[in-house]
């Protein structure tokens, strides 16, 4: 089974369809103000145009409330919403019924006190984003290229998809996968050139390692 690939923090045309030429299975878009990889209604509906079909259109928000999803839902083409803050499990399901749309749960996981929240979360959504936990008092919830102790989720099952993410790069997908068993991986700041600015060749090269179960040289100029 082929690995599949989210690539996140998409904020342009260029970005989505250099994601999908290199086979990303997923474009993520952030609705969140203090991230560097925030995107505009207009240019998220944009973005989310230039998507083939096949590939799924993400957004990411923050502990959003009904007004926020409907203004993002009004114009711009989605499949699915990914909810990264401190969204309750009573919460996700009412953001799946409220929008019809499947509903993807960032959980952050700093030890092995954190994954019981992985069980509780898995009995709403529809799949998990195992993520590395953010750094207290940090300003962003995700995106931090940080990683998490991988050996805490080996081989674990959920009973819903699960994605991982956190601190991945084209040079630590391979090792990443091979110690989870994710058949599923996401991907924002490790393909970046600066903050918010995707680099297409790391792109390119994150796909090629996660899908060909290998590391890679460097990319990083």
């Amino acid at each position: 089974m082929s690995i599949r690939v989210k690539i996140c923090g998409l904020r342009d045309e260029a970005g989505v369809e250099a994601a999908a030429a290199a086979g990303a299975a997923y474009v993520g878009l952030v609705f969140f103000g203090k991230s560097p990889r925030n995107v505009g209604l207009a240019e998220a509906r944009a973005a989310a145009l230039a998507a083939p079909p096949g590939v799924a259109k993400v957004a990411l928000v923050v502990d959003a409330d009904d007004a926020a999803l409907d203004a993002i839902l009004a114009k711009v083409p989605l499949d699915m919403l990914q909810l990264h803050g401190s969204e309750s499990p009573e919460r996700v399901s009412e953001v799946r019924r409220r929008t019809g749309l499947p509903v993807m749960k960032a959980v952050g996981i700093g030890s092995a006190e954190d994954l019981p929240k992985l069980d509780l979360y898995a009995g709403v959504a529809d799949q998990l984003l195992v993520d590395a936990k953010p750094v207290e008092g940090g300003p962003l919830p995700g995106g931090n290229g940080v990683a998490f102790d991988w050996r805490l989720i080996s081989n674990r099952r959920w009973p819903v998809p699960w994605m991982l993410a956190g601190g991945l790069t084209p040079e630590n997908v391979a090792e990443a996968v091979a110690l989870t068993g994710a058949r599923q991986v996401d991907v924002s700041s490790g393909v970046e050139s600066a903050p918010g600015i995707k680099d297409h060749a790391r792109i390119a090269g994150f796909v090629r390692a996660a899908q060909g179960g290998r590391a890679i040289p460097s990319l990083r100029r």
